[in-house]
């Protein structure tokens, strides 16, 4: 076969293009022979490059000084890592869902301050990649070696935005002038753990810093930056924060206002308190006292620089929606004095006129929560076993879970646990979602008593496959033994669902497993 031209690597590839019909290249069988002059060529390209120099090594990975973690632990965690979800539907059996065991085990792991093994890092990093909620815990346990890895691999290079390290080194308080540079000139993901980082630290030099820029920032930038003052917000934060109501931007606008409606003693509090009042009060004309509202009839300027929106959402009446927004921006405690010194189980307790309950109670809801008042949390929730707790009510569940969120571990599993004994699981998940874990003995207790009475009266469980998932994850382990009387098929009903019996046999058997997982899991950590 005749050597191609210089240029016959162009020629090859216009004939390749075009097809040996139409560009016929040297030889008889033309696909074989354009076949062979690439193959030709190929070799002569590559023998005739020239050596370049090698790329630098990159440096030895990190050491991690943490203790390396004990033997059956480190056998567990691989065991986890290669759990892969199901590609199909239908029946889960009796199998544990280890990759949704995953979240607790790197917790205990990271309290008890192990290394991982460095050849499970990679898998911790992919793991994490696909899962944003585990990117904390894993980032965390994979430690120093996972910034190492990340920068060799771009499908990792998540971890160089979000693990400690993984940007440049932020410089120390006591650097004032590394500080004021790369306040200036850094990425804004460095901004922003600078930011973070000195506010943890020093609230009020975060502040100052931020001020030295803030004219001069964009403003889904100042957006960012303004929330970073939610942490150890306090009233030193007002001036600035008052001055952030004139920002040119909305956002900026309605998320200083809500920092500053956090603050009980902030001059818009007062303002709002003073709004809100107005529309308020008690009505004693009627033999028994009601609240009377008198939603406002527009919205000033004064108003809307004060954080209310003055457009309702499509459906919203216009006078609620800026009765909502006083009556949660108001400090709760300025209710007693304006209403006859009533508790807030009292004021809750009082009718109100025109159908205004609702939309009062809903917030004062978000005001609880937001200026985190148990005790009005605790008058709003009202009692779990009242009748309507397990319906919308004048307070919705939603806006229930949001109102635990207020108290403590103990109390919120007890007011859930006798939600669960009155109204039973069918609306308790959203509950369920924000109590501690593991749960207290008497949400368990009653967790467990409620699906066996839901087996029982032939339910079907994939109806409750939510609230079962929770249990696996969240059920002392120490309940295992409570579901050894679970594990047998019932006699099924006449109207209960077909093959009911079985699938509950199976529900119980995997969670009984699982909890002697999660028990087995938390000894293997403890080992020395």
């Amino acid at each position: 076969m005749n050597s191609p031209a210089p240029s016959a690597w162009e020629e090859l590839v216009t004939a390749a293009l075009l097809g040996t019909e139409r560009r016929t290249p040297p030889g008889r069988e033309a696909p074989v022979a354009l076949l062979d002059a690439a193959a030709v060529e190929t070799v002569r390209r590559r023998a005739g490059l020239r050596a370049v120099r090698a790329a630098e090594r990159p440096q030895p990975a990190p050491e991690d000084p943490r203790p390396p973690l004990p033997a059956a632990a480190a056998r567990r965690l691989a065991m986890l890592l290669a759990d892969r979800p199901g590609t199909g539907g239908g029946r889960r059996g009796t199998t544990p869902d280890l990759l949704e065991l995953l979240p607790q085990w790197l917790a205990a792991a990271n309290a008890r301050g192990y290394a991982p093994p460095p050849e499970t890092v990679p898998a911790l990093l992919d793991a994490a990649r696909g899962r944003t909620d585990l990117r904390p815990a894993a980032l965390m346990f994979a430690g120093p070696r996972a910034v190492w890895l990340a920068r060799l691999n771009p499908d990792w290079r998540f971890a160089l935005r979000s693990a400690p390290g993984g940007g440049a080194a932020l410089p120390p308080a006591q650097e004032p002038d590394r500080v004021r540079q790369l306040w200036q000139e850094g990425l804004f993901a460095e901004r922003v753990a600078l930011l973070g980082a000195i506010r943890a630290r020093e609230p009020g030099a975060a502040r100052e810093l931020l001020a030295t820029t803030w004219s001069t920032e964009r403003a889904e930038d100042r957006l960012m930056f303004l929330d970073s003052l939610r942490t150890g917000l306090g009233p030193e934060d007002e001036p600035f924060l008052e001055q952030a109501l004139t920002d040119r931007s909305r956002n900026v606008r309605a998320t200083a206002a809500e920092l500053l409606s956090a603050l009980p003693g902030s001059a818009l509090a007062a303002r709002m308190a003073v709004r809100a009042g107005a529309c308020v009060a008690v009505d004693h004309t009627r033999g028994t006292p009601v609240l009377s509202v008198e939603a406002p009839h527009q919205c000033d300027a004064a108003m809307e620089r004060d954080g209310v929106v003055a457009k309702a959402p499509a459906g919203r009446g216009e006078r609620s929606w800026w009765l909502g927004q006083l009556v949660e921006a108001a400090p709760l405690g300025t209710w007693p004095g304006r209403l006859g010194g009533r508790t807030p189980r009292e004021t809750v307790a009082l009718p109100v006129t025109d159908d205004w309950q609702g939309e009062l109670h809903a917030a004062w809801c978000r005001a609880a929560v937001r200026q985190r008042d148990a005790e009005w949390a605790r008058a709003l929730l009202g009692s779990p076993s009242a009748p309507e707790a397990g319906g919308p009510g004048a307070v919705s569940l939603a806006e229930r879970a949001k109102l635990l969120g207020t108290l403590d571990g103990d109390e919120r599993a007890e007011w859930v646990a006798g939600f669960i004994g009155t109204h039973g699981l069918s609306e308790a998940f959203q509950l369920l979602g924000v109590c501690a874990v593991p749960w207290a003995a008497p949400l368990g207790r009653a967790v467990v008593d409620a699906l066996n009475i839901a087996r029982d009266a032939g339910s079907y469980p994939w109806s409750f496959s939510g609230v079962m998932g929770l249990a696996e994850r969240c059920l002392d382990p120490s309940e295992a033994s409570r579901l050894d009387g679970l594990l047998a098929i019932p006699d099924e009903r006449e109207d209960a669902s077909p093959g009911a019996g079985g699938y509950w046999a199976e529900a119980f058997q995997r969670l009984g497993t699982t909890l002697r997982l999660r028990a087995a899991m938390a000894e293997e950590l403890g080992a020395q």
